[in-house]
């Protein structure tokens, strides 16, 4: 970091009013000065948070390159208040599009790329369409997706659900379910999954107005690498380039996967 460029700062936006009110914590790194390219905005996955692998790596580049970034935790993640169980897709959204607000007004370059992960991504596919619904769509120069799991829990969780897994949603209005990234297990509500329904975006085209990278691995468990083919196939956008990575797992945070991020990041920064 040079020293036209200040240093990462901490910080919070509140989103929500009286009892929903949260506090959703942000990390913004603004532009060096004269800085030609979109800002950067990190989209974390499920029940992941700001201080992970990817990105980290991502405000590394950013700083690397002189631009901004803007990373935060959705409600009931990381830094935020909230509690995750009340966690939805239309919450996470609202807040996401409260901090692209905050850092409207406090990044210079409005022109963003987007970078979402997993759960992540279908964020990101959801911002654009509110941009865009507000007129604010030309500000995204471009995405990076990584395993997006769009419609996630109508595609991947749903059809897969055991009896005893329906009996517990309907009777205590959630199911736990056994992860390998961590000691406790993924907590799924039936307020997510009626929501995820109301925000589904593979059910027609999709239009963005933005060149989109998708990097997925073969090897991943949690979604596979169809439901990415899938998603190329109702983008409208023709710079829509797909990345499939053989041995490449969910997380795609190996020191590989990472070269391969940043490449994708670089190149779209380099065309906006």
């Amino acid at each position: 970091m040079t020293p036209e460029q200040t240093s990462e700062t901490s910080g919070s936006v509140s989103v929500g009013t009286g009892s929903d009110q949260r506090e959703i914590a942000t990390r913004l790194l603004p532009e060096r000065k004269g800085n030609p390219h979109p800002h950067l905005v990190w989209l974390g996955g499920y029940r992941s948070d700001m201080t992970g692998t990817k990105a980290v790596e991502l405000a590394s580049l950013a700083a690397e390159l002189g631009t901004g970034c803007v990373r935060f935790d959705y409600s009931g993640h990381g830094a935020s208040g909230g509690a995750f169980v009340d966690g939805t897709i239309s919450r996470w959204l609202e807040e996401t599009l409260a901090v692209v607000a905050h850092a409207r007004e406090h990044l210079g370059t409005q022109r963003k790329i987007l970078v979402g992960s997993s759960m992540g991504g279908w964020l990101a596919l959801r911002l654009a369409q509110e941009l865009r619904r507000a007129g604010q769509g030309s500000e995204i120069a471009g995405m990076v997706l990584i395993a997006p799991a769009p419609d996630f829990t109508s595609e991947l969780i749903e059809p897969k659900l055991t009896e005893a897994e329906r009996n517990s949603l309907s009777e205590r209005g959630y199911f736990e379910e056994p992860t390998p990234y961590g000691p406790d297990p993924n907590i799924y509500t039936l307020k997510l999954i009626e929501d995820g329904r109301r925000n589904r975006v593979l059910g027609g085209v999709i239009d963005v107005g933005c060149p989109i990278h998708v990097l997925q691995g073969m090897a991943d468990p949690d979604v596979p690498y169809t439901h990415a083919i899938r998603l190329m196939e109702h983008l409208s956008c023709d710079d829509a380039v797909l990345t499939l990575i053989r041995d490449g797992d969910h997380r795609l945070s190996r020191p590989e996967d990472i070269e391969k991020l940043k490449e994708a990041v670089s190149h779209l920064l380099n065309a906006a």
